[in-house]
């Protein structure tokens, strides 16, 4: 490799001394040495050419480097000079070739580059062995620290020196026979930092690691005590409902249960939907007098009301089939679409005849649901008309009996089936009638039922009921007021508004929770959470969380919806702790937690690991009246002082404490009440009693109250369920899994890619909420146990992880774009690395799998919706909740659609629907960069000179590995059947090909790449 290099001028070569022996060099020799710099082997660095070399045109010096093998030594001293080489060739002397290259135009018309190629005898080197008059070529590697290579460098004169500061010359050894004993020996480079190559590449996959290490062992450490629990329900009857000295007449002894089902749109969650779920409460295998139902309607629309209206009627002759027959599941859905044998099992002769007649009463149900907005509109139109007609006639009158000239303006009300004006949400909205801005609605439909059972009789126009108890539980229609100006706070607080409803109208010391779409699965849940509430020590129990299961999945599961790898895996294993999180439906709360009070027995953890655990002080024994003076240094052990002004609901507070207590049966049963306590009646209804629960249930009524901060529902998240829980759990209450035998309740999740991401948005919003509020699980009480905190901080830091995973995700594709990867070659010891790695990591799952139970396409469903879930949504969630936090961006809330695709024939209709979202945009960025950096990858090596397999081994194994956790969302993104246009797969490879061929031309692989 030679460069040009013009020299500066330099004293003349023509002097009588040196212009026999030194010939004018055209060539300076040099060697690179290991700093990379080059050391000239020449006599003189700079040389002018004049004389018979200088012309009108100027010549060019080049340095050539050439490594001393046997063939390419200097000449011996004497050598003679000639126009061509003496006694040198192939096997003769060794010689120098130099040439050099006339620069400039052509004088005499030539237009032609002038060559010349001299033979030029070297001068008398000073590294020449002493004895024999050869090349002393170690003597010159020691002293100059030179390295064989090719390159090209021009040396100063301060580089001839031996060392960089010592001063001595290579004069000095002109004519010492001396050689080394020793010489260092440095340590390549390429031990010391084997990623110099790509140096940022291996930093950004280290940072990555390091932190999905970190994330990981957040993740695995709650898991290191997982349990199974199991419940004895022929105890609980034993105890509770058989006779007894302090029980007589065996009526039940069990504690009542408040239901509580909400919703807030009718056309996302169909009122048929939510009419099912009712069915399905109203049917439940718990003692009908203990039992009542309310339904939280958000949006105070007509169409729920008269839907849960119609559903009551059904009820009544529902209820009590399922209670004849033993009927599971208890929703008429989905027990008229079970495709078993529905007569398996049944042993009384009229179960045919009356499944027959119910199934048609069931059909004509359905049918009335569908028709209500029809009926509603032409009942609305009727009454409008009327009200028109009237408005005319009288402005007839007024006017002499002519028509007034302009036209009346005529309110279009909403009618009810009573010729009423509906007080909720109209069609057309006008002032006190829209969402937003209504008075607050309480309709009990279905009364309070009698403590003693009503057997049914023969009839001929319904089923024959003899020895089945018909009565069905209190039912309760619940619209809070709203009006412009107030924070309604969402979910949180319409379940504060029912919590307050209840305590007034029922005060059951327990409140089961469920989305309008979960409906119960197993008529004996109820009753199976109720033995751990009961149980010695179930005092010191704020909820029982029950695993959600959902229906209508695709049979692939495509994006992980029944996420069996947290409810069956992570919530079983914080069993094991301080209990699981609150998940937001199918959780029974004791009222008592919920209102803010402390358990009755409680410990606290201190050192660093929480090993020290002593019991901690019962604030309630030391309330103090001043309202100022905090009773603890933690915020959540405060007790709760202002509930609001009601002194009904007041005073239900004691009420609902003492009932919910376990059986004081046995001398070590803790904090119980006696047998016998609760099998008094309850008092019917009266106006006042409603009355007050509508006051409760006002826009005003939390005004100056702790409701939302410290009692209820906490506000300030979209995950207030999971908020909700964790205080629980920092003021030392504990709470339990239940996974029952036959799943406990069941409902719908959405299957269309873009629902469901837009869930798991609200999810991770949620949780970076919690991350930079004061929710933090940094600061946490100390009633929490060390592991418990870990749980709760990886709910707060997981979506953090999505920065580092989309960033990894593109890896793989800049390496195979730079030709560069992580380590120098594939070699045996990466591998092994690798292969142990991934072999640990395979084994931990399986281990994982083996205890929870699932499957491994479960959990290949949840790694791969974890990559497409983190690199769109979770993303999206850390950048609004910064937003949030540093902006004061207030987030939005989409409500989940519990409806399906406008195809009915197709039951997974709606996962071929494709609904364009922003959270498109870089999962689509990362699978399209992918590929296009494995076109150009292979492009890049085939084409090479050298071709560097190993590299492009590595980067498309871990650029292929991205794809494969892709796929389920570029599978969405196909439509019905994965049927995708061709021209898409045309067009993706005519792009590919052509970005590959371009990057080729703009970057052309040389050797080394």
């Amino acid at each position: 490799m030679a460069t040009s290099n013009n020299s500066p001028k330099k004293p003349s070569l023509n002097s009588s001394s040196s212009s026999v022996s030194r010939p004018p060099q055209a060539v300076k020799f040099g060697r690179r040495t290991s700093s990379g710099r080059v050391l000239s082997l020449s006599r003189d660095d700079d040389m002018d050419l004049s004389g018979d070399f200088s012309g009108n045109n100027d010549y060019a010096n080049y340095t050539v480097l050439m490594p001393p093998t046997p063939d390419n030594q200097p000449m011996e001293s004497g050598a003679a000079v000639d126009n061509k080489p003496d006694g040198g060739g192939q096997y003769g002397v060794p010689t120098r070739v130099g040439m050099t290259r006339r620069v400039g135009s052509d004088q005499e018309g030539g237009g032609m580059e002038e060559k010349r190629m001299s033979v030029m005898q070297s001068n008398k080197s000073i590294l020449l062995r002493s004895q024999t008059g050869d090349f002393d070529h170690n003597r010159w590697l020691f002293e100059t620290k030179g390295t064989y290579g090719i390159g090209n460098a021009f040396w100063s004169k301060d580089d001839e020196q031996y060392g960089n500061t010592s001063g001595v010359s290579l004069s000095d050894f002109l004519d010492k026979p001396w050689k080394p004993l020793t010489r260092k020996v440095q340590i390549p480079a390429g031990i010391l930092s084997p990623y110099r190559d790509a140096m940022w590449l291996w930093a950004m996959s280290t940072v990555c690691e390091t932190w999905f290490a970190f994330s990981w062992l957040l993740d695995q450490l709650p898991k290191l005590n997982p349990i199974n629990r199991s419940t004895d329900l022929a105890a609980l009857r034993d105890k509770f409902e058989q006779p007894s000295p302090s029980n007589p007449h065996a009526r039940s002894d069990l504690p009542g249960v408040d239901v509580f089902v909400s919703t807030a749109d009718p056309d996302k969650e169909p009122p048929l939907v939510t009419a099912n779920t009712i069915l399905s409460i109203l049917a439940v295998e718990y003692p009908v007098e203990k039992l009542s139902c309310y339904i939280s309607d958000d949006g105070a629309a007509i169409l729920i009301f008269e839907a849960m209206a119609e559903a009551v009627n059904f009820a009544e002759v529902w209820v009590p089939f399922c209670r004849k027959h033993n009927i599971e599941p208890r929703n008429p859905d989905s027990y008229f679409s079970l495709k078993t044998d529905p007569t398996k099992n049944k042993k009384r002769p009229d179960f045919v005849k009356d499944r027959r007649w119910i199934k048609r009463e069931y059909d004509e149900f359905k049918v009335r649901i569908n028709g209500l907005p029809e009926v509603i509109r032409r009942r609305c139109e009727t009454h409008n008309n009327n009200e028109e007609m009237k408005e005319k006639k009288l402005a007839t009158e007024k006017n002499g009996g002519e028509p007034p000239a302009e036209p009346l303006k005529v309110v279009k009300a909403t009618w009810m089936a009573d010729g009423t004006h509906w007080p909720g949400t109209w069609f057309n909205p006008i002032a006190d009638h829209f969402k937003g801005d209504h008075a607050g609605i309480l309709q009990v439909m279905s009364k309070v039922p009698p403590p003693d059972p009503v057997m049914g009789h023969p009839d001929d126009k319904v089923l024959d009921f003899t020895g089945v108890d018909i009565r069905i539980p209190m039912f309760a229609y619940v619209s809070r007021e709203k009006r412009p100006g107030f924070d309604h706070n969402k979910k949180a607080g319409a379940m504060n508004a029912m919590v307050r409803a209840s305590a007034i109208l029922s005060n059951g010391p327990f409140i089961l929770n469920l989305d309008c779409d979960h409906y119960v699965y197993n008529s004996m849940a109820v009753r199976e959470g109720m033995c751990f509430m009961m149980d010695r020590g179930g005092d010191r129990v704020c909820y029982i969380q029950f695993p959600q299961r959902f229906e209508g999945i695709d049979p692939s599961d495509r994006y992980a919806n029944h996420n069996t790898v947290f409810f069956d895996g992570n919530m079983r294993a914080l069993d094991g702790l301080q209990g699981p999180v609150y998940v937001g439906t199918g959780c029974m709360f004791r009222r008592y937690a919920l209102y803010g009070f402390h358990p009755p027995r409680s410990y606290e953890y201190s050192g660093m690991f929480g090993q020290r655990k002593t019991k901690a002080p019962n604030l309630q024994d030391s309330q103090e009246d001043s309202e100022t003076e905090p009773l603890s240094g933690h915020p959540d052990l405060d007790l709760p002082k202002k509930f609001g002004n009601s002194s009904m609901f007041t005073e239900s507070i004691a009420v609902a404490e003492f009932q919910g207590r376990p059986l004081a049966d046995h001398m070590s049963v803790q904090n119980g009440r006696p047998p016998g306590a609760l099998i008094a009646p309850r008092l019917p209804l009266d106006a006042q009693t409603v009355a007050e629960a509508v006051a409760v249930i006002s826009c005003w009524y939390e005004d100056k109250t702790e409701w939302g901060d410290r009692i209820g529902w906490i506000y300030g998240s979209v995950t207030e369920d999971v908020v909700t829980g964790y205080r629980m759990h920092n003021r030392g209450w504990r709470s339990i899994y239940c996974i029952t035998k036959r799943d406990a309740f069941r409902g719908t999740a959405p299957i269309n890619l873009t629902d469901r991401l837009h869930q798991v948005l609200r999810w991770a919003t949620g949780s970076v909420e919690i991350f930079f509020s004061r929710n933090n699980v940094l600061l946490a009480s100390p009633r929490l146990k060390f592991l418990q905190r870990i749980a709760y901080l990886n709910v707060g830091i997981y979506p953090f992880t999505s920065i580092f995973l989309v960033v990894y995700c593109f890896l793989p594709a800049i390496s195979l774009l730079t030709g560069q990867f992580i380590v120098q070659s594939l070699n045996t010891a990466f591998l092994c690395y690798l292969l142990i790695i991934t072999i640990t990591l395979a084994l931990l799952a399986l281990l994982e799998v083996k205890w929870s139970g699932i499957g491994l396409e479960e959990w290949w469903r949840n790694e791969q919706f974890w990559v497409i879930g983190g690199s769109s949504a979770h993303l999206a969630a850390v950048l609004q909740g910064l937003l949030k936090v540093l902006a004061g961006i207030e987030i939005s809330f989409t409500l989940t659609s519990k409806s399906a695709a406008e195809d009915e024939d197709d039951i997974f209709a709606d996962l071929y629907v494709i609904k364009w979202t922003s959270l498109f945009i870089m999962p689509l960025t990362i699978i399209v960069v992918n590929i296009v950096a494995l076109v150009i990858g292979i492009s890049r090596t085939v084409y090479s000179v050298l071709p560097q397999w190993n590299k492009l081994v590595g980067g498309s194994f871990f650029s292929f590995w991205v794809l494969s956790h892709m796929y389920p969302f570029a599978k969405g993104l196909m439509g019905r059947r994965g049927r995708m246009p061709t021209i898409v797969y045309v067009w993706t490879g005519l792009i590919s090909i052509t970005v590959s061929l371009l990057w080729i031309s703009v970057s052309p692989p040389d050797d080394g790449k």
